[in-house]
């Protein structure tokens, strides 16, 4: 049985709006909020029940008693999956494609080109971008002063565990772009860095006019914006294959 086969339509509804105003707020959700924001014509005390079996499923839990709810791993994986069904190549940035376009013109140099696509990235995206081209171990980090305004790294701890993360990933680089795939997106606990279970990571792999294979990862807080960053992701795939 599949994640998105355990609950009812309804809570689908629920959990997806849930996810989405986590993302946004970072605060955790509550069934008032719920039934102000978004007008589910449904009951605040029927959103509490649903809420509450989302719970003990799993995709949510609650920080304090009386508090709202937050996503839980497996409710990011839901909330995730069902943007996927719609098919990666539905996702896509047209800012981020022009102004790529745009470099792409005025710069001639090819490693001052990646340089500055992983820039771009990062300008777009909540996340550190780390590109590496993989034939020649070279290898962009940016987006540090962008990614901790976010709330989670308000505390010391959360940020010595991603600052961990990255050198592990830089480490493990090679490790993690084995294998035949194009697109991969680790979530918390499913991440194969151990360091990494408070994150959340997107991973890509593509090849270069000049038949070079370039990656590009995305790694931020699990309440990271995946819709934005898929279509950063996929962006990127369709300008370097032209």
């Amino acid at each position: 049985m599949s994640i998105q086969d355990m609950i009812t339509e309804r809570q689908s509804l629920i959990l997806e709006r849930i996810v989405r105003d986590y993302i946004d707020f970072a605060e955790p959700i509550g069934s008032e909020f719920l039934d102000k924001k978004h007008n589910l014509d449904i009951s605040p005390a029927t959103i509490r029940i649903e809420m509450q079996k989302l719970t003990d499923e799993g995709f949510l839990y609650q920080p304090h008693t009386s508090a709202g709810r937050v996503p839980t791993d497996k409710g990011y994986r839901f909330f995730v999956d069902k943007l996927l069904e719609k098919g990666f190549d539905s996702f896509e940035d047209i800012r981020f494609f022009e102004e790529v376009k745009a470099i792409k013109k005025e710069i001639e140099n090819n490693l001052k080109f990646y340089q500055e696509i992983t820039k771009t990235i990062s300008c777009f995206s909540s996340g550190l971008v780390l590109s590496c081209l993989v034939d020649e171990n070279i290898l962009w980090k940016e987006g540090w002063k962008k990614l901790f305004r976010e709330p989670e790294f308000q505390k010391n701890e959360y940020v010595k565990g991603f600052v961990d993360t990255v050198e592990t990933l830089e480490k493990e680089i090679n490790d993690l772009l084995s294998g035949d795939f194009n697109f991969q997106i680790y979530i918390g606990k499913e991440n194969p860095i151990s360091k990494a279970k408070n994150f959340s990571l997107i991973i890509s792999k593509n090849e270069t006019q000049e038949k070079k294979e370039i990656a590009v990862a995305i790694l931020g807080p699990k309440r990271m914006k995946y819709e934005k960053n898929f279509g950063l992701i996929n962006s990127l795939a369709k300008l370097l294959s032209n």
